[in-house]
């Protein structure tokens, strides 16, 4: 899986276009980017029925298209313009995407619901420390590391959904999942220790 990393992209997201020839500005809502995130967003409750009835193949074959459209949402995005309604509503297709699936498979057994809880309260801090610093004008970049966290994530999600490992081989998943825990934790101090020192930096100079 390649994508479902758009929250991890930095308080600038899609906030402002990356050319000067950008199709859409950084106000516009109708854009074919935001087009794909809201279908991603709608097709979410498909999967988690298709987790809930354990369809094996099926919930699996969606969960991959879902993850491999969220690499064309950022590519349509650098390419068409960035925009703020971008910078909310993509990490957001990504949490529901993500903890949605993760939630289902903790219900179904498949998954503990410790690492996810954790991974879940991380995941809702850091939004809440967007939103704050947000308001402050304060943009923190994504980091490499977060970019693998949510990748890590997503493969945790896919090993649980795909019928020879998560029948055979479930420690894959597991192991999977607590490497997300840990890339988690550890990106969510530096996205605070980031922000933090954007933030004396820019009370400094004030």
């Amino acid at each position: 899986m390649s994508g479902l990393g758009a929250d991890e992209r930095g308080l600038r997201g899609r906030g402002a276009p990356e050319t000067d020839t950008a199709t859409y500005g950084p106000s516009a809502l109708a854009t074919p980017a935001n087009a794909v995130t809201v279908v991603r967003l709608l097709a979410s409750p498909v999967l988690f029925a298709l987790i809930a009835e354990e369809t094996g193949w099926w919930a699996f074959t969606v969960w991959t298209v879902l993850a491999l459209t969220d690499g064309i949402d950022g590519w349509v995005a650098r390419r068409y313009g960035t925009t703020r309604s971008g910078a909310f509503l993509d990490p957001l297709a990504d949490k529901v995407l993500v903890l949605g699936a993760m939630t289902m498979l903790v219900a179904e057994g498949h998954m503990w619901w410790l690492p996810v809880l954790v991974i879940g309260v991380r995941e809702l801090a850091v939004s809440l420390l967007r939103s704050y610093w947000g308001r402050r004008g304060l943009a923190v970049p994504a980091t490499n590391l977060a970019k693998l966290k949510t990748w890590v994530q997503a493969m945790a999600v896919g090993w649980a959904l795909m019928p020879p490992t998560a029948e055979d081989v479930p420690v894959l998943a597991d192991t999977f999942l607590w490497a997300a825990v840990a890339l988690t934790l550890f990106t969510g101090y530096q996205y605070f220790n980031a922000g933090r020192g954007a933030a004396t930096a820019m009370d400094g100079q004030g």
